[in-house]
Protein backbone atom coordinates (compact mmCIF):
# COMPACT_ATOMS: atom_id res chain seq x y z
CA UNK A 1 0.00 0.00 0.00
CA UNK A 2 1.26 3.27 -0.94
CA UNK A 3 2.08 5.62 1.90
CA UNK A 4 -0.46 7.97 1.07
CA UNK A 5 -2.91 5.97 1.28
CA UNK A 6 -1.89 4.03 4.82
CA UNK A 7 -1.86 7.83 5.90
CA UNK A 8 -5.25 8.74 4.87
CA UNK A 9 -6.75 5.54 6.30
CA UNK A 10 -4.82 6.29 9.38
CA UNK A 11 -6.51 9.54 9.38
CA UNK A 12 -9.72 7.85 8.29
CA UNK A 13 -9.67 5.48 11.37
CA UNK A 14 -8.73 8.54 13.71
CA UNK A 15 -11.02 10.59 12.71
CA UNK A 16 -13.78 7.86 13.73
CA UNK A 17 -12.49 7.30 17.29
CA UNK A 18 -13.21 10.89 17.86
CA UNK A 19 -16.50 11.44 16.30
CA UNK A 20 -17.64 8.50 17.98
CA UNK A 21 -17.79 9.20 21.63
CA UNK A 22 -20.39 12.17 20.59
CA UNK A 23 -22.06 9.96 17.77
CA UNK A 24 -23.09 7.23 20.29
CA UNK A 25 -23.85 8.99 23.38
CA UNK A 26 -27.61 8.14 23.90
CA UNK A 27 -29.63 10.98 23.35
CA UNK A 28 -31.51 12.30 25.90
CA UNK A 29 -35.51 12.23 26.16
CA UNK A 30 -37.27 15.59 25.84
CA UNK A 31 -37.55 17.28 29.48
CA UNK A 32 -41.08 17.70 30.43
CA UNK A 33 -44.12 15.89 32.34
CA UNK A 34 -45.15 12.73 33.64
CA UNK A 35 -44.29 10.58 36.38
CA UNK A 36 -40.22 10.60 37.53
CA UNK A 37 -38.21 7.73 37.83
CA UNK A 38 -35.11 6.52 39.62
CA UNK A 39 -32.30 5.71 36.73
CA UNK A 40 -30.34 2.74 37.88
CA UNK A 41 -26.53 2.96 36.85
CA UNK A 42 -24.68 -0.28 37.02
CA UNK A 43 -21.03 -0.53 38.12
CA UNK A 44 -20.21 -4.14 37.26
CA UNK A 45 -17.00 -5.49 37.90
CA UNK A 46 -13.57 -3.24 37.64
CA UNK A 47 -13.60 0.34 37.95
CA UNK A 48 -12.11 1.95 34.74
CA UNK A 49 -11.71 4.37 32.01
CA UNK A 50 -15.08 3.01 30.42
CA UNK A 51 -16.73 2.79 34.25
CA UNK A 52 -16.66 6.42 34.87
CA UNK A 53 -17.55 7.08 31.28
CA UNK A 54 -20.73 5.24 31.96
CA UNK A 55 -21.27 7.03 35.21
CA UNK A 56 -20.71 10.32 33.95
CA UNK A 57 -23.50 9.77 31.07
CA UNK A 58 -25.92 7.77 33.18
CA UNK A 59 -26.06 11.40 35.56
CA UNK A 60 -26.28 13.65 32.51
CA UNK A 61 -29.11 11.29 31.70
CA UNK A 62 -30.65 11.52 35.00
CA UNK A 63 -30.44 15.24 34.97
CA UNK A 64 -32.04 14.96 31.09
CA UNK A 65 -34.94 12.66 32.10
CA UNK A 66 -35.63 14.74 35.28
CA UNK A 67 -34.95 11.58 37.12
CA UNK A 68 -36.04 11.58 41.21
CA UNK A 69 -32.75 9.70 42.10
CA UNK A 70 -30.04 7.99 40.62
CA UNK A 71 -28.87 4.24 42.45
CA UNK A 72 -26.01 3.29 41.80
CA UNK A 73 -25.93 -0.63 41.82
CA UNK A 74 -22.26 -1.06 42.91
CA UNK A 75 -20.68 -4.94 42.54
CA UNK A 76 -17.03 -4.20 41.94
CA UNK A 77 -13.54 -5.53 43.39
CA UNK A 78 -12.05 -1.79 42.85
CA UNK A 79 -10.12 -0.64 40.02
CA UNK A 80 -7.92 2.69 38.83
CA UNK A 81 -7.65 4.98 40.95
CA UNK A 82 -7.83 7.63 38.36
CA UNK A 83 -11.39 6.44 37.39
CA UNK A 84 -12.75 6.12 40.89
CA UNK A 85 -12.21 10.19 41.04
CA UNK A 86 -13.20 10.68 38.17
CA UNK A 87 -16.50 9.01 39.70
CA UNK A 88 -16.47 10.62 42.89
CA UNK A 89 -16.26 14.61 41.29
CA UNK A 90 -19.11 13.11 39.32
CA UNK A 91 -20.93 12.31 42.44
CA UNK A 92 -20.29 15.29 44.80
CA UNK A 93 -20.82 17.32 42.11
CA UNK A 94 -24.54 15.94 41.04
CA UNK A 95 -27.85 17.88 41.76
CA UNK A 96 -29.67 14.57 41.62
CA UNK A 97 -29.66 12.11 45.04
CA UNK A 98 -27.51 9.42 44.27
CA UNK A 99 -27.99 6.37 46.33
CA UNK A 100 -25.12 3.76 46.24
CA UNK A 101 -26.66 0.32 46.52
CA UNK A 102 -24.41 -2.71 46.95
CA UNK A 103 -26.14 -5.70 45.18
CA UNK A 104 -27.35 -8.38 44.39
CA UNK A 105 -26.46 -10.51 47.46
CA UNK A 106 -22.97 -12.25 47.03
CA UNK A 107 -21.99 -8.64 45.44
CA UNK A 108 -19.44 -6.48 47.42
CA UNK A 109 -17.80 -3.39 46.98
CA UNK A 110 -14.39 -2.91 47.53
CA UNK A 111 -11.14 -0.96 47.36
CA UNK A 112 -12.34 2.11 45.38
CA UNK A 113 -16.06 0.67 45.42
CA UNK A 114 -15.77 2.01 49.07
CA UNK A 115 -14.85 5.27 48.84
CA UNK A 116 -17.80 5.55 45.98
CA UNK A 117 -20.42 4.03 48.36
CA UNK A 118 -19.03 6.70 51.44
CA UNK A 119 -19.21 9.58 48.89
CA UNK A 120 -22.85 8.62 47.86
CA UNK A 121 -25.86 11.06 49.32
CA UNK A 122 -27.54 7.73 50.53
CA UNK A 123 -25.36 4.30 51.30
CA UNK A 124 -27.03 0.75 51.00
CA UNK A 125 -26.35 -2.85 50.86
CA UNK A 126 -28.49 -5.85 50.44
CA UNK A 127 -28.33 -8.93 52.83
CA UNK A 128 -25.29 -10.92 51.81
CA UNK A 129 -22.48 -8.47 50.72
CA UNK A 130 -19.70 -6.37 52.10
CA UNK A 131 -17.24 -3.62 51.68
CA UNK A 132 -14.05 -2.74 52.89
CA UNK A 133 -10.40 -3.27 52.19
CA UNK A 134 -9.71 0.13 50.75
CA UNK A 135 -5.78 -0.15 51.29
CA UNK A 136 -4.63 2.04 48.30
CA UNK A 137 -2.16 2.28 45.97
CA UNK A 138 -1.82 5.75 44.80
CA UNK A 139 -4.15 8.22 45.17
CA UNK A 140 -4.06 11.84 42.96
CA UNK A 141 -4.67 15.01 43.52
CA UNK A 142 -6.95 16.54 46.01
CA UNK A 143 -10.81 16.24 44.99
CA UNK A 144 -12.92 19.52 45.47
CA UNK A 145 -15.80 19.82 47.03
CA UNK A 146 -15.24 17.53 50.19
CA UNK A 147 -14.08 19.60 53.92
CA UNK A 148 -11.12 21.01 54.07
CA UNK A 149 -10.57 20.76 50.36
CA UNK A 150 -9.71 17.35 50.64
CA UNK A 151 -6.15 18.07 52.51
CA UNK A 152 -4.19 15.31 52.67
CA UNK A 153 -2.29 14.51 56.44
CA UNK A 154 1.31 14.43 55.83
CA UNK A 155 3.52 11.20 56.28
CA UNK A 156 5.00 10.80 59.79
CA UNK A 157 8.66 11.44 59.58
CA UNK A 158 9.60 8.18 61.33
CA UNK A 159 8.41 6.42 58.23
CA UNK A 160 10.90 7.83 56.18
CA UNK A 161 12.17 4.32 54.85
CA UNK A 162 8.18 3.61 53.82
CA UNK A 163 7.58 7.40 53.01
CA UNK A 164 5.75 6.14 49.83
CA UNK A 165 3.61 4.18 51.18
CA UNK A 166 2.95 6.36 54.42
CA UNK A 167 2.03 9.45 51.95
CA UNK A 168 -0.47 7.04 49.81
CA UNK A 169 -2.06 5.58 53.03
CA UNK A 170 -2.24 8.92 54.42
CA UNK A 171 -4.14 10.58 51.71
CA UNK A 172 -6.02 8.15 51.55
CA UNK A 173 -7.38 8.42 55.34
CA UNK A 174 -8.13 12.15 54.30
CA UNK A 175 -9.86 11.28 51.36
CA UNK A 176 -12.21 8.78 52.70
CA UNK A 177 -12.24 11.05 55.92
CA UNK A 178 -13.34 13.82 54.10
CA UNK A 179 -16.59 11.86 52.69
CA UNK A 180 -17.60 10.22 55.71
CA UNK A 181 -17.84 13.86 57.20
CA UNK A 182 -19.48 15.23 54.47
CA UNK A 183 -22.40 12.40 54.26
CA UNK A 184 -22.19 11.74 58.26
CA UNK A 185 -20.88 8.05 58.20
CA UNK A 186 -18.25 6.27 60.58
CA UNK A 187 -15.06 7.98 59.39
CA UNK A 188 -13.25 5.77 62.47
CA UNK A 189 -13.91 2.63 60.39
CA UNK A 190 -13.49 3.87 57.08
CA UNK A 191 -9.31 4.93 58.40
CA UNK A 192 -9.85 1.56 59.36
CA UNK A 193 -10.54 -0.14 55.94
CA UNK A 194 -8.09 2.09 54.85
CA UNK A 195 -5.43 1.02 57.56
CA UNK A 196 -5.97 -2.11 58.15
CA UNK A 197 -8.04 -3.50 54.94
CA UNK A 198 -10.73 -3.95 57.34
CA UNK A 199 -14.25 -5.44 55.88
CA UNK A 200 -17.82 -5.72 57.20
CA UNK A 201 -20.72 -7.34 56.19
CA UNK A 202 -24.17 -5.31 55.64
CA UNK A 203 -25.94 -5.68 58.98
CA UNK A 204 -22.18 -4.84 60.31
CA UNK A 205 -21.89 -2.03 58.46
CA UNK A 206 -25.52 -0.74 59.31
CA UNK A 207 -24.34 -0.85 62.87
CA UNK A 208 -20.91 0.49 62.61
CA UNK A 209 -22.95 3.85 60.67
CA UNK A 210 -20.50 2.87 57.52
CA UNK A 211 -24.28 2.76 55.51
CA UNK A 212 -27.61 3.77 56.01
CA UNK A 213 -29.50 0.74 55.78
CA UNK A 214 -30.20 -2.42 54.58
CA UNK A 215 -33.06 -3.17 51.92
CA UNK A 216 -33.60 -6.74 50.34
CA UNK A 217 -34.20 -5.01 46.74
CA UNK A 218 -34.85 -1.85 44.81
CA UNK A 219 -38.36 -1.93 45.61
CA UNK A 220 -37.61 -2.26 49.35
CA UNK A 221 -35.11 0.63 48.89
CA UNK A 222 -36.67 3.34 47.19
CA UNK A 223 -40.12 2.98 49.95
CA UNK A 224 -37.39 3.67 52.51
CA UNK A 225 -35.29 6.22 51.66
CA UNK A 226 -39.25 7.72 50.93
CA UNK A 227 -39.09 11.15 52.98
CA UNK A 228 -35.44 11.65 53.49
CA UNK A 229 -33.49 15.18 53.25
CA UNK A 230 -30.23 14.82 51.52
CA UNK A 231 -28.05 17.67 50.65
CA UNK A 232 -26.76 17.79 47.03
CA UNK A 233 -24.20 20.12 45.13
CA UNK A 234 -25.22 23.79 45.38
CA UNK A 235 -26.07 23.34 49.02
CA UNK A 236 -29.64 22.63 47.83
CA UNK A 237 -32.10 20.49 50.59
CA UNK A 238 -34.19 17.63 48.85
CA UNK A 239 -36.62 15.63 50.13
CA UNK A 240 -37.36 12.44 48.33
CA UNK A 241 -40.21 11.11 47.17
CA UNK A 242 -39.57 7.78 45.84
CA UNK A 243 -42.30 5.36 47.38
CA UNK A 244 -43.55 3.56 44.59
CA UNK A 245 -41.20 5.49 41.94
CA UNK A 246 -40.04 3.66 38.78
CA UNK A 247 -36.67 2.17 38.27
CA UNK A 248 -35.29 2.53 34.77
CA UNK A 249 -32.10 1.14 33.67
CA UNK A 250 -29.27 2.90 32.07
CA UNK A 251 -28.13 1.71 28.87
CA UNK A 252 -24.72 2.98 28.32
CA UNK A 253 -24.39 1.99 25.19
CA UNK A 254 -22.26 -0.35 22.29
CA UNK A 255 -19.22 2.26 22.78
CA UNK A 256 -18.70 1.94 26.54
CA UNK A 257 -18.80 -1.47 26.23
CA UNK A 258 -16.35 -1.59 23.33
CA UNK A 259 -14.21 1.09 25.50
CA UNK A 260 -14.29 -1.68 28.70
CA UNK A 261 -12.71 -4.34 26.41
CA UNK A 262 -10.48 -2.58 24.84
CA UNK A 263 -8.82 -0.89 28.35
CA UNK A 264 -7.82 -3.97 29.43
CA UNK A 265 -4.10 -4.04 29.22
CA UNK A 266 -3.89 -7.53 28.00
CA UNK A 267 -6.35 -6.33 25.04
CA UNK A 268 -4.51 -3.21 24.30
CA UNK A 269 -0.85 -5.12 24.15
CA UNK A 270 -2.79 -7.64 21.48
CA UNK A 271 -4.18 -4.70 19.61
CA UNK A 272 -1.21 -2.91 19.13
CA UNK A 273 0.74 -6.22 18.13
CA UNK A 274 -1.79 -6.81 15.82
CA UNK A 275 -1.72 -3.88 14.51
CA UNK A 276 2.46 -3.63 13.94
CA UNK A 277 2.30 -6.81 12.14
CA UNK A 278 -0.55 -6.23 9.99
CA UNK A 279 1.12 -2.71 8.63
CA UNK A 280 4.48 -5.36 8.93
CA UNK A 281 2.35 -7.60 6.24
CA UNK A 282 1.21 -4.74 4.52
CA UNK A 283 4.51 -3.79 2.99
CA UNK A 284 5.57 -7.15 2.62
CA UNK A 285 3.30 -7.50 0.02
CA UNK A 286 1.70 -4.39 -1.13
CA UNK A 287 -1.42 -4.42 -2.74
CA UNK A 288 -3.38 -6.15 -0.60
CA UNK A 289 -4.50 -3.83 1.55
CA UNK A 290 -6.40 -5.81 4.06
CA UNK A 291 -3.83 -5.94 6.77
CA UNK A 292 -2.79 -2.63 6.26
CA UNK A 293 -6.71 -1.65 7.14
CA UNK A 294 -6.71 -4.14 9.96
CA UNK A 295 -3.25 -3.02 11.25
CA UNK A 296 -3.80 0.55 11.29
CA UNK A 297 -7.26 0.35 13.11
CA UNK A 298 -5.78 -1.86 15.93
CA UNK A 299 -2.73 0.28 16.16
CA UNK A 300 -5.04 3.53 16.48
CA UNK A 301 -7.30 1.13 19.10
CA UNK A 302 -4.21 0.41 21.13
CA UNK A 303 -2.82 3.66 21.22
CA UNK A 304 -6.38 5.10 22.28
CA UNK A 305 -6.54 2.57 25.01
CA UNK A 306 -3.46 2.80 26.43
CA UNK A 307 -3.37 6.57 26.49
CA UNK A 308 -6.49 5.58 29.35
CA UNK A 309 -4.51 3.50 31.24
CA UNK A 310 -2.10 5.04 33.97
CA UNK A 311 0.93 3.61 31.70
CA UNK A 312 4.50 4.19 31.88
CA UNK A 313 5.69 5.18 28.75
CA UNK A 314 8.98 4.42 29.22
CA UNK A 315 8.09 0.30 29.01
CA UNK A 316 5.70 1.38 25.36
CA UNK A 317 9.04 2.54 24.11
CA UNK A 318 10.80 -0.57 25.02
CA UNK A 319 7.28 -2.37 23.48
CA UNK A 320 7.98 -0.50 20.24
CA UNK A 321 11.50 -0.80 19.76
CA UNK A 322 11.05 -5.06 20.81
CA UNK A 323 8.62 -4.94 17.91
CA UNK A 324 10.75 -2.83 15.57
CA UNK A 325 14.11 -4.78 16.08
CA UNK A 326 11.62 -8.07 15.55
CA UNK A 327 10.30 -6.60 12.08
CA UNK A 328 13.65 -5.83 11.12
CA UNK A 329 15.18 -9.42 11.69
CA UNK A 330 12.40 -10.67 8.88
CA UNK A 331 14.06 -8.72 6.13
CA UNK A 332 17.10 -8.87 8.10
CA UNK A 333 18.05 -12.15 9.51
CA UNK A 334 20.38 -11.61 12.69
CA UNK A 335 20.49 -13.28 16.33
CA UNK A 336 21.23 -9.77 17.95
CA UNK A 337 18.26 -8.27 16.81
CA UNK A 338 15.87 -10.96 17.02
CA UNK A 339 16.81 -11.74 20.35
CA UNK A 340 17.25 -7.93 21.63
CA UNK A 341 13.85 -7.62 20.21
CA UNK A 342 12.33 -9.97 22.24
CA UNK A 343 14.11 -8.88 25.41
CA UNK A 344 13.15 -5.16 24.99
CA UNK A 345 9.11 -6.29 24.10
CA UNK A 346 9.18 -8.59 27.59
CA UNK A 347 11.06 -5.63 29.80
CA UNK A 348 8.78 -2.89 28.22
CA UNK A 349 5.69 -5.55 29.21
CA UNK A 350 7.21 -5.63 32.35
CA UNK A 351 7.15 -2.04 32.83
CA UNK A 352 4.15 -0.79 31.03
CA UNK A 353 1.61 -0.61 33.80
CA UNK A 354 2.65 2.47 36.36
CA UNK A 355 0.63 0.66 39.37
CA UNK A 356 -1.95 -2.83 38.87
CA UNK A 357 -5.37 -3.22 40.31
CA UNK A 358 -7.93 -5.23 40.60
CA UNK A 359 -8.95 -5.87 37.11
CA UNK A 360 -6.35 -3.60 35.39
CA UNK A 361 -3.53 -6.22 35.27
CA UNK A 362 -1.36 -7.65 32.68
CA UNK A 363 -1.10 -11.35 32.37
CA UNK A 364 2.07 -13.29 32.00
CA UNK A 365 0.26 -16.21 30.77
CA UNK A 366 -0.97 -14.06 27.58
CA UNK A 367 2.81 -12.26 27.64
CA UNK A 368 4.60 -15.10 27.53
CA UNK A 369 2.46 -17.10 24.71
CA UNK A 370 2.73 -13.83 22.95
CA UNK A 371 6.20 -13.82 23.18
CA UNK A 372 6.68 -17.25 21.67
CA UNK A 373 4.60 -16.12 18.65
CA UNK A 374 6.19 -13.36 17.86
CA UNK A 375 9.79 -15.05 18.33
CA UNK A 376 8.47 -17.90 16.59
CA UNK A 377 6.96 -15.58 13.45
CA UNK A 378 10.07 -13.93 13.31
CA UNK A 379 12.75 -16.92 13.33
CA UNK A 380 10.40 -18.84 11.32
CA UNK A 381 10.78 -16.37 8.66
CA UNK A 382 13.95 -15.45 8.81
CA UNK A 383 15.09 -18.99 8.50
CA UNK A 384 13.13 -19.34 5.50
CA UNK A 385 14.60 -16.26 4.01
CA UNK A 386 18.07 -17.46 4.64
CA UNK A 387 17.69 -20.58 2.89
CA UNK A 388 16.44 -18.70 -0.23
CA UNK A 389 19.57 -16.33 0.52
CA UNK A 390 21.43 -19.60 0.66
CA UNK A 391 20.13 -21.15 -2.21
CA UNK A 392 21.71 -20.92 -5.28
CA UNK A 393 19.60 -19.35 -8.16
CA UNK A 394 19.54 -20.92 -11.39
CA UNK A 395 19.83 -18.68 -14.42
CA UNK A 396 20.33 -18.39 -18.20
CA UNK A 397 20.53 -22.15 -19.26
CA UNK A 398 20.83 -23.97 -15.45
CA UNK A 399 16.59 -22.72 -15.51
CA UNK A 400 15.83 -24.21 -17.89
CA UNK A 401 17.01 -28.10 -17.30
CA UNK A 402 13.63 -29.90 -17.00
CA UNK A 403 11.39 -27.49 -18.05
CA UNK A 404 8.55 -29.46 -20.00
CA UNK A 405 9.11 -28.47 -23.95
CA UNK A 406 6.49 -29.15 -26.89
CA UNK A 407 7.22 -30.48 -29.80
CA UNK A 408 7.00 -28.82 -32.77
CA UNK A 409 8.62 -30.57 -35.88
CA UNK A 410 10.64 -33.94 -35.87
CA UNK A 411 12.73 -35.81 -37.86
CA UNK A 412 16.17 -38.17 -38.27
CA UNK A 413 16.92 -37.38 -34.28
CA UNK A 414 16.19 -33.25 -34.44
CA UNK A 415 13.95 -30.83 -34.98
CA UNK A 416 12.15 -27.81 -33.06
CA UNK A 417 10.43 -26.97 -29.54
CA UNK A 418 8.64 -24.35 -27.74
CA UNK A 419 10.10 -23.95 -24.61
CA UNK A 420 10.33 -20.87 -22.29
CA UNK A 421 7.48 -18.84 -24.78
CA UNK A 422 10.57 -19.60 -27.34
CA UNK A 423 11.36 -21.44 -30.38
CA UNK A 424 14.44 -23.76 -30.29
CA UNK A 425 16.42 -26.43 -32.30
CA UNK A 426 16.57 -29.16 -30.55
CA UNK A 427 18.19 -32.86 -30.38
CA UNK A 428 17.54 -36.42 -28.83
CA UNK A 429 18.11 -40.33 -28.66
CA UNK A 430 14.22 -40.81 -29.56
CA UNK A 431 11.48 -40.15 -31.98
CA UNK A 432 9.11 -37.68 -30.85
CA UNK A 433 5.67 -36.90 -32.73
CA UNK A 434 4.80 -32.73 -32.92
CA UNK A 435 2.36 -32.11 -30.06
CA UNK A 436 3.87 -34.68 -27.54
CA UNK A 437 5.39 -32.61 -24.21
CA UNK A 438 9.07 -33.60 -23.64
CA UNK A 439 11.59 -32.30 -21.13
CA UNK A 440 15.01 -30.29 -21.27
CA UNK A 441 17.91 -32.88 -20.34
CA UNK A 442 20.47 -30.44 -21.45
CA UNK A 443 21.07 -27.09 -23.20
CA UNK A 444 24.39 -26.09 -26.05
CA UNK A 445 24.39 -22.88 -26.64
CA UNK A 446 21.26 -22.35 -28.89
CA UNK A 447 19.99 -26.18 -29.20
CA UNK A 448 18.46 -28.28 -26.37
CA UNK A 449 18.62 -32.04 -25.76
CA UNK A 450 15.60 -33.34 -24.97
CA UNK A 451 14.08 -36.88 -23.66
CA UNK A 452 10.68 -37.89 -22.63
CA UNK A 453 9.84 -37.54 -19.02
CA UNK A 454 10.83 -39.81 -16.57
CA UNK A 455 8.61 -42.99 -16.07
CA UNK A 456 6.45 -41.68 -19.40
CA UNK A 457 5.80 -45.12 -21.31
CA UNK A 458 5.68 -44.07 -24.85
CA UNK A 459 4.66 -47.26 -26.46
CA UNK A 460 1.38 -47.76 -24.03
CA UNK A 461 0.51 -43.92 -24.65
CA UNK A 462 0.70 -45.32 -28.61
CA UNK A 463 2.78 -42.08 -29.48
CA UNK A 464 5.50 -44.47 -31.17
CA UNK A 465 5.14 -44.61 -35.53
Amino acid sequence: MKPARVALLAAFAAAILVLLPAAARPSAPEAGGGTRAALRIEIDGAIGPATARAVKEGLEAAVARQAEIVILRLNTPGGLVASMREILVDILASRIPVIGYVAPSGAHAASAGTYILYATHIAAMAPGTNIGAATPIELGPPIPGLPGGGKREEAPKEAAPDAGIAKATNDAVALIRSLAELRGRNADWGEKAVREAASLSANAALEAHAIDLVARDEAELTDRIDGRTVEVAGGETRTLATRGIAVEAYDPGWLIRLLSVITDPNIAVLLMLVGVYGLLFEVMSPGLIAPGVIGTICLLLGFYALNLLPIDYAGLALMLIGLTFLAIEIFNPTVVLGLGGLVAFLLGTAMLLRVEAPGFTLSWSIVGAVAILVFGLSAFTARALWRIRKRPSPVGGDAMLGMPAEVIDWRGGEGHVFAHGERWQARGAEAFNPGETVEVSAIDGLSLSVRRPVGHDAERDGELP
